[in-house]
């Protein structure tokens, strides 16, 4: 996949992000920056190492240079995927940070409620569809498309056929047939 790079906004601060390996990865020093109170992201990262040893431990899976537009062209900077961002952000004892914490807090509640009750999943992605602006009916087709692919997939597995590849066929013909494009025509499409 292509790598691009866009800006995320977070309380009022560029943060760079870019997709690598089908996911988001986000410039550290910009994350850092956005909830510290230094001008030096840099030195406060390898304070933020010193005082958290396990941070430190697991640096090397977290953080991974990569090519970002910047003011002087594209340089290497040190980003770091949503995962990595989050144990981050946990580390750093600003009070800039602590809304998020919060966040991350709730969310992880939610997270463990669903795990307990399903059906919360579903009615919490109903009410994120909705408040996106998406109507009653495409909610129930994209429920729908959700159920049945699930059911596919997993007479599939039972009958051990297919793999990534097949499964990202079907939930881009599920995706066409329902919708009228498959999910790499709506991002082409939200660009």
């Amino acid at each position: 996949m292509t790598e691009t790079t866009k800006i995320s906004i977070f309380k009022g601060m560029g943060i760079r992000k870019i997709i690598h390996n089908n996911e988001w990865w986000f410039v550290v020093e910009d994350a850092v920056l956005a909830l510290i109170d230094s001008s030096d992201p840099k030195q406060y990262v390898n304070r933020m190492k010193q005082r958290d040893q396990e941070l430190a431990k697991g640096w090397v899976q977290i953080e991974h240079p990569l090519l970002i537009d910047t003011a002087g062209g594209k340089q290497k900077m040190r980003c770091a995927n949503t995962e990595g961002i989050f144990r981050i952000i946990q580390s750093i004892p600003s009070p800039k940070a602590e809304p998020f914490k919060k966040w991350l807090a709730k969310v992880g509640y939610e997270r463990i409620q669903e795990i307990e009750d399903p059906e919360l999943a579903t009615k919490r992605t109903r009410a994120l569809y909705k408040a996106k602006g998406y109507s009653d009916a495409w909610i129930e087709k994209r429920m729908r498309g959700i159920q049945v692919r699930e059911q596919l997939t997993g007479e599939w597995k039972n009958r051990e056929v297919g793999g990534e590849r097949e499964y990202a066929i079907l939930t881009a013909e599920i995706s066409k047939a329902t919708f009228g494009m498959t999910p790499s025509q709506y991002k082409q499409s939200l660009r």
